[in-house]
């Protein structure tokens, strides 16, 4: 008899096990990559305020940029294209052959192509009435 639980979170030991069992099947079927999370940050120099940033990750030859921001005040002074430039490069130095990542539509759908990114998947409505893009760039 089997017994399923629903909750509105991730619940450990219960979530570690579906994690785990899912890191070993595909461990069967591919080697297993070593992921190495990738910080930048930009402060500025009299207060040590937090301006900027990116996060973001590598694995399997890939980069993937799952945060970056700048500061509205910090906008239009190149500081979100040198965060990409430092990303990439860092990428490169750590094997990466392509990057990744997503953005809205309300985003920064353009500012990603004019750096040679390239969709290469939609979710409409995602949240409504947006559409969510998938983005990849060769390295």
């Amino acid at each position: 008899m089997l017994e399923y639980t629903l909750e509105h979170e991730w619940k450990e030991p219960w979530s570690l096990s579906v994690m785990e069992g899912l890191l070993s099947f595909n461990a069967h079927h591919k080697a297993r990559g070593q992921e190495q999370k990738l910080s930048i940050i930009v402060k500025s120099k009299g207060n040590n305020e937090v301006v900027g940033g990116l996060l973001g990750q590598t694995i399997h030859g890939w980069l993937y940029i799952g945060w970056l921001w700048t500061s509205e005040s910090y906008r239009k002074h190149g500081i979100a294209t040198e965060l990409m430039r430092r990303a990439e490069d860092e990428a490169r130095r750590r094997g990466c052959h392509h990057a990744h990542l997503t953005t809205l539509e309300f985003q920064a759908r353009e500012f990603y192509e004019h750096r040679g990114y390239a969709v290469f998947g939609v979710l409409d409505d995602y949240p409504r009435p947006y559409k969510r893009f998938f983005l990849q760039k060769v390295l």
